[in-house]
């Protein structure tokens, strides 16, 4: 539906990268270094045997209030901890959820991403120009610093760099884990914070935006991509904007981030995917710079897949 299995294995992405690329992500790292989290816990209404459970809450880049979950297990000494992130449009998910790393004698925290879904973080940016309906067009009008999503990268970089700095934690074991929009914000977080030592990612979301033009996705209302194609529909019809605005996506693009990767990454893909195209995710796939494997389920789409947490969950138990 997409390449052959053997093309897959070759692809390296069609999507650009800005010349600036490293400068880029140089400098939202520095601004990221200016900002005074604030962090602060507060005990959840949510409890269990043998688990401390709090609302995490902290201040990111340009003032927005950022939640996550924040679950830790009893037991004294340091310990791995595991960054949850979670799918387009939804929140971090039941506290429920979280209990089998606590019970595998691991912190974990689950990002709420900002303005999205049922999540407690804040999106309190402006942005020039307009949007459709979702989070890859907003900012795209701008200065590409002003992306909704570099804010959203940096927020997975500062609540590393918290949890880090909790006595629980033991810094030097650090893992992410993420599906679809959540996969791509565990490799972004791999990317941007060299101290993450195993990454989890199925199906990821935000890359090789090019190719979606490519296939003809974007142009499909139901595809999450179409944010793109509904954009030019409204603001640039005749594609006289294309090679800037597929520039400023470049930044935002998990397939340029891959190759600063160095750390053992699980990926799960599902070769039947017509949300997150094979490609679009072989083309982070073939451009991680360290060890890693891939599980691929040939019948199966952008969905719940069988065993594949079992998986996952014993590769961060390496932690």
């Amino acid at each position: 539906m997409d390449m052959t299995l053997e093309q897959l294995y070759q692809y390296q992405g069609v999507s650009p990268k800005a010349a600036d690329f490293e400068e880029f992500w140089r400098e939202a790292l520095e601004e990221l270094d200016q900002v005074e989290p604030k962090a602060r816990l507060e005990e959840a209404d949510f409890s269990c045997q043998g688990a401390q459970c709090f609302n995490l809450f902290f201040r990111g880049v340009r003032g927005a209030r950022i939640r996550a979950k924040y679950l830790r297990p009893v037991t004294p000494g340091p310990k791995p901890c595991v960054l949850f992130f979670h799918g387009y449009s939804t929140d971090s998910d039941d506290w429920f959820a979280k209990l089998p790393f606590v019970l595998g004698n691991m912190c974990v925290a689950a990002l709420d991403c900002r303005g999205q879904g049922g999540g407690m973080s804040e999106d309190n940016g402006t942005y020039q120009g307009y949007t459709i309906r979702g989070h890859i067009t907003r900012g795209l009008d701008g200065d590409p610093r002003d992306l909704l999503y570099r804010q959203i990268f940096l927020d997975t970089v500062e609540l590393a760099r918290i949890v880090s700095a909790f006595p629980e934690v033991d810094e030097n074991r650090l893992g992410t884990w993420g599906t679809s929009q959540g996969g791509a914000l565990s490799l972004a977080c791999s990317a941007l914070h060299k101290k993450i030592k195993r990454t989890v990612v199925q199906s990821p979301f935000l890359s090789d935006y090019m190719r979606s033009k490519e296939l003809g996705v974007y142009t499909l209302y139901e595809n999450p991509y179409s944010e793109i194609g509904e954009y030019f529909r409204r603001f640039d019809p005749c594609h006289e904007r294309e090679e800037e605005v597929f520039k400023k996506l470049s930044y935002i693009d998990v397939h340029n981030l891959a190759p600063w990767i160095k750390n053992p990454v699980f990926f799960t893909t599902g070769l039947k995917d017509v949300v997150c195209y094979p490609s679009t995710q072989f083309a982070v796939y073939n451009n991680l710079g360290g060890e890693k494997e891939l599980r691929l389920y040939h019948e199966f789409g952008h969905e719940f897949m069988p065993y594949w947490q079992d998986y996952a969950f014993k590769y961060l138990q390496k932690l």
